[in-house]
């Protein structure tokens, strides 16, 4: 494992789970489907005693298309089955604000990093964000954090954007983890993703 880093915040949809291939949101749990490998790498990373938290944008509250306490079930749901595969999620930050609300929260904005960081205590240097999208790397730049991106959900025509920057790219979130636990990733941070 790279000696900076303590904590790692994990995007959800696109990382941990499927998108839905309608290009909606998973307004229920049984539209939930992990992503191969994102079980087993939440246990590596737990067991290694590293610190995990998720922060997602999810608009379809904001928008009315779910209320809030049904969004907490899947997520409640989400923690049981990651902790029943031996994966600790520490802490999980929500943006449930629509695009137009001019939140701080709503990634490209980096407020739930900063969220993280403060509710853990770890610093942005010793925390790597990892997504699937450009905002969360833009993100992740305006919290002062490295990041890493995955080519599941959005990341592989994400990654055909961010082509002179410095993120590492994993083909998933897998992958990621065995890279980051041997050591064998130095994670910088993105240069105006």
């Amino acid at each position: 494992m790279h000696a900076r880093i303590r904590h790692v915040v994990l995007d959800r949809d696109g990382v941990l789970n499927a998108e839905p291939r309608d290009g909606g949101y998973v307004t229920d749990w049984s539209q939930w489907q992990w992503l191969p490998g994102a079980l087993e790498s939440l246990a590596m990373l737990s067991s290694s005693g590293l610190c995990i938290s998720v922060a997602t944008n999810q608009s379809c509250v904001g928008r009315g298309l779910l209320a809030r306490d049904r969004l907490d079930a899947v997520h409640a749901r989400m923690l049981e089955e990651a902790a029943r595969a031996g994966g600790i999620i520490n802490h999980l930050f929500v943006c449930p604000h629509a695009p137009a609300s001019g939140c701080g929260c709503r990634k490209p904005a980096p407020g739930l990093l900063r969220d993280a960081v403060e509710a853990t205590g770890i610093a942005p240097c010793e925390t790597i964000v990892l997504g699937d999208d450009l905002r969360d790397l833009q993100a992740a730049s305006a919290a002062g954090m490295p990041a890493a991106l995955v080519r599941t959900g959005k990341g592989a025509s994400t990654e055909a954007s961010i082509i002179e920057n410095e993120v590492p790219v994993f083909d998933d979130i897998h992958e990621f983890t065995i890279a980051l636990l041997s050591d064998s990733i130095a994670p910088v941070r993105p240069r105006n993703p």
